[in-house]
């Protein structure tokens, strides 16, 4: 009994420490449960954001698999616009080598731009001809037919995409692809910067000869390099002896930029008489070739340009280029013919001449490029001191609005949207709204009006301004998204020209242009002068010009129907390089060959 008592009593104490022990193998089973779980958790949200990761790359690779496509079809197919410019400029090779003479070469080139569809049939490898075999080839060529088409010729100092630093890059390219597009012909000079980027140039060629441009009392060699973009020729210019004028970091801003681009403008000219060519039109832009004006008609009009003649396009006037006028003797001009009122005087500092107020004055027609200025407007307030020089030349003063590639900037195939749109079919607008709001970190909901703003700088009163209109909206349930650029000194034109570029695609992409501002009737004063302003600043005024911040919201709010057709309606206007902007310029070129 005693043995069995004690067995009783280890058998009761063993049977106690079961479910202790089962208690703490479960708890250590929980725990070993839970650490598991917490551990595929972890995994899961890595493997997530390593497939996120792996999405994004994929986007990246695909948009750069994309873009090496279209670069590779651009570099290896040859449009008929690309043939045409590039036979263009191999007759120059031959005129400069001496095999042709220039009024052969001016024959050669009527026939290419008059028969340019055949043409791009019969000499679609061009690049591994010979000049001679070409030149032979081109003799044979009979198919002639009457000119229809302008030869538009650009002296300037940036294209996009070789080179760019503000507004004038792009609408020189711009303009010159929509003109070629209408039918006329189209070259553009450039001096050859050492930071071009020559992988957008076509067939980049050095033509085996060297021609002389006068400079400083005495002539001067230069080589030309030629090549294609988007199917216009351009032809760069590189100065020998005066290499340094642009093998510099930057494009402008140089206490010598008078002499840099003078040599350029004239060395310009020299290459266009000694090649022959007999263009309809010079096309200058702002100060930096608007010494082409003077010289063209005090030096090159009577060397077989009679039939030319000249336009200047100002982006602004608040760069004007002042000189002493001794300065004008480098490039051939008589300083005492042209320091004058009536000619490059300046109308303040009279001991200077002002460049620009010379292209101004020599040009046949001036075309001042603003989207949202009047004539009148642009004379009186905004001319930087050229008020009386513009007034006497207002008939010949033309306003033309900026534009835009309308392939690259179109929500129904901008292949950076997350989803694309259109008028037809807006769903995808809504997709992209979403997307931005991830993208800046606010609210999720594509019903929540989303205001995007835009500033190269704001003043401690814009600031307080700001603020209480922020503060307004905002209780009205609205976003903002604010981007600031911070501007330097240079490149106050370009921001400026942004800010109108800015409104011509945000139609385009279904966002109304509106004041950041509580009070309405803010355009009003744009047409205070006169009503000579751009179709695209009256269609501005009239459906959103008086429009305030504050009124645009009640207006979505309140009455979305009739908002949602404002836009949809816009999204559907043409301001592209192809519309008005090429419109203005051909009816400019036409109206002064009948001077």
């Amino acid at each position: 009994m005693a043995l069995e008592g004690q067995d009783n009593s280890d058998m009761s104490e063993s049977m106690r420490s079961i479910p202790e022990k089962k208690h703490t193998d479960i708890w250590q089973l929980f725990r070993e449960a839970q650490q598991n779980i917490l551990y595929l958790n972890k995994q899961r949200m890595m493997a997530m954001e390593e497939l996120d990761n792996m999405k994004r790359e994929k986007k990246v690779l695909l948009d750069r698999i994309k873009q090496l496509e279209i670069k590779k079809q651009l570099s290896t197919r040859k449009d008929k616009l690309s043939i045409r410019s590039e036979l263009l400029l191999r007759l120059d090779s031959m005129v400069l080598t001496g095999m042709i003479g220039t009024g052969e070469a001016s024959d050669l080139r009527k026939m290419i731009m008059d028969s340019k569809v055949t043409v791009a049939d019969n000499f679609s490898d061009i690049l591994h001809k010979r000049d001679a075999e070409l030149l032979a080839e081109l003799c044979q060529f009979s198919d002639k037919s009457k000119k229809k088409g302008l030869h538009i010729v650009h002296i300037c100092t940036e294209m996009a995409p070789v080179i760019s630093v503000g507004s004038l890059a792009s609408y020189v390219t711009g303009l010159s692809r929509a003109l070629q597009r209408k039918g006329h012909s189209v070259e553009v000079i450039l001096p050859k910067y050492a930071t071009l980027n020559l992988d957008e140039v076509q067939g980049l060629r050095e033509i085996e000869a060297e021609f002389y441009s006068y400079f400083n009392g005495q002539l001067h060699v230069n080589r030309i390099w030629t090549g294609v973009v988007y199917g216009i020729g351009i032809t760069f210019i590189q100065p020998i002896y005066y290499s340094s004028f642009f093998s510099l970091e930057r494009v402008y801003g140089y206490s010598n930029d008078f002499e840099r681009f003078t040599y350029f403008s004239r060395a310009s000219l020299d290459y266009i008489v000694k090649s022959g060519k007999q263009p309809d039109v010079l096309h200058i832009h702002n100060w930096q070739t608007a010494i082409v004006g003077p010289l063209f008609w005090d030096v090159f009009v009577k060397q077989g340009l009679g039939s030319t003649r000249i336009l200047l396009t100002c982006q602004d006037f608040d760069s004007q280029c002042l000189e002493q006028p001794d300065k004008l003797g480098l490039c051939g001009l008589d300083p005492s013919r042209l320091h004058r009122h009536d000619r490059l005087q300046d109308n303040t500092k009279t001991h200077l001449v002002n460049i620009l107020k010379g292209g101004i004055v020599y040009s046949n027609k001036v075309v001042i490029m603003s989207s949202m200025h009047s004539k009148g407007l642009i004379i009186h307030s905004l001319s930087y001191g050229l008020e009386s020089t513009l007034a006497v030349h207002k008939d010949k003063l033309l306003v033309a609005p900026c534009g835009f590639d309308n392939s690259t900037w179109n929500p129904s195939m901008d292949h950076f949207l997350p989803q694309s749109y259109s008028v037809d079919d807006m769903k995808g607008k809504a997709v992209c709204k979403i997307a931005l709001q991830q993208h800046v970190g606010i609210s999720e909901n594509p019903s929540i009006i989303t205001v995007g703003c835009i500033f190269s700088e704001v003043s401690d009163v814009d600031l307080e301004n700001l603020k209480a209109l922020v503060c307004i909206a905002s209780r009205k349930g609205v976003q903002f998204i604010f981007m600031g650029m911070r501007k330097i000194e240079g490149i106050n034109r370009a921001l400026e020209s942004f800010e109108e570029e800015l409104k011509l695609k945000a139609l385009r992409y279904g966002a109304a242009p509106v004041a950041a501002t509580l009070i309405d009737n803010q355009f009003r004063q744009i047409t205070d002068y006169d009503f000579e302003s751009t179709e695209f600043s009256q269609y501005i005024n009239n459906t959103f010009g008086n429009v305030s911040l504050s009124r645009a919201i009640d207006e979505i709010k309140n009455n979305p129907s009739q908002w949602n057709r404002k836009i949809m309606e816009a999204m559907t206007k043409d301001f592209s390089w192809d519309a008005e902007c090429c419109d203005k310029h051909v009816s400019a070129y036409t109206s002064i060959l009948n001077l």
